[in-house]
């Protein structure tokens, strides 16, 4: 597969991932019944394996290495600290302020990395 199919994957599942955290994000802020559908848990995980196949493929492609490329590993890096934030609020948070605070903390760290990936900096300010 080429770099602008892949490139074009990546940001679908990235827009669709943000979208899905933010609605699961609502509904536990609401203690909605919808976070036990099925779907709910399944599909996420699904866009999000997706999503990291194709940021994946488009570094093979591209032939870059996240090790010579700090800008790569801030946004590997801001994923992880996204991935255990969003953990806090969706699921682990055990108090509301708690969960509220991961969430905002989580989106924040999203914006991060969209602003790296954008402007191919570590500090993109």
């Amino acid at each position: 597969m080429d770099y602008a199919t892949l490139l074009k994957i990546h940001l679908a599942t990235v827009a669709l991932s943000l979208a899905l955290f933010v609605l699961r994000g609502v509904w536990r802020m609401l203690d909605s019944p919808m976070l036990g559908k099925q779907w709910v848990k399944i599909v996420p995980h699904l866009n999000d394996t997706l999503l990291l196949a194709a940021a994946i493929g488009m570094l093979v492609v591209a032939g870059l290495n996240p090790l010579e490329h700090g800008w790569l590993m801030a946004k590997i890096i801001g994923l992880i600290v996204y991935i255990a934030l969003g953990t806090l609020a969706i699921k682990r948070g055990e108090t509301p302020r708690t969960r509220i605070l991961a969430f905002v903390g989580a989106l924040a760290v999203f914006g991060y990395i969209a602003m790296v990936a954008v402007s191919k900096q570590v500090v993109p300010f």
